[in-house]
């Protein structure tokens, strides 16, 4: 017996095959909105560009940092519709795996938060720019770290140049 002459039977194959390649109920809409429900982010993330911070004292960010981060996106020809924005303090469930299901970055920017504690499969240096799984990702001190600090804001700003020129 070949294998071109097995018959399945019309249960077998959909077990075998259960799963839609296309979901029709979701056609059409953005679903963006609805996959963040979790998450308490900022920006609409239509550039899937994620960035990282760890601010205690803000739901997203401190004013002073957000002036800075508008700044940089600003530099970089974005806006924060560009981008989302997620703290891990008012996240506190977010990890690796959890954002990159949600928000499917292409960047991720870490401003103030380690690989580690995200649980991130790797491990890089700050300013050094890494490729992961098709993704860029980028570490740095925190924003308010940045803002005070000129030589800081060189080395953000010479490889933020490379990821989005």
């Amino acid at each position: 017996m070949s294998i071109d002459s097995i018959q399945l039977t019309s249960v077998l194959v959909e077990k075998l095959y259960n799963k839609h390649l296309y979901n029709f109920n979701t056609a059409g809409h953005n679903t963006s909105k609805e996959k963040n429900d979790g998450f308490k982010s900022l920006g609409n993330n239509e550039k899937n560009i994620l960035i990282i911070v760890n601010e205690p004292h803000a739901l997203h960010v401190q004013e002073d940092d957000l002036k800075l981060l508008t700044g940089i996106l600003s530099a970089c020809k974005l806006s924060v519709a560009d981008v989302a924005l997620v703290n891990t303090d008012k996240n506190t469930f977010a990890n690796f795996s959890t954002l990159n299901e949600t928000f499917n970055p292409a960047i991720v920017l870490l401003f103030g938060v380690t690989p580690d504690a995200l649980d991130f499969p790797m491990e890089f240096p700050l300013f050094q720019l890494q490729q992961y799984n098709r993704q860029k990702y980028l570490s740095s001190p925190s924003l308010s770290e940045i803002s005070i600090d000129k030589s800081l804001k060189k080395n953000l700003w010479d490889i933020l140049q490379k990821i989005f020129n």
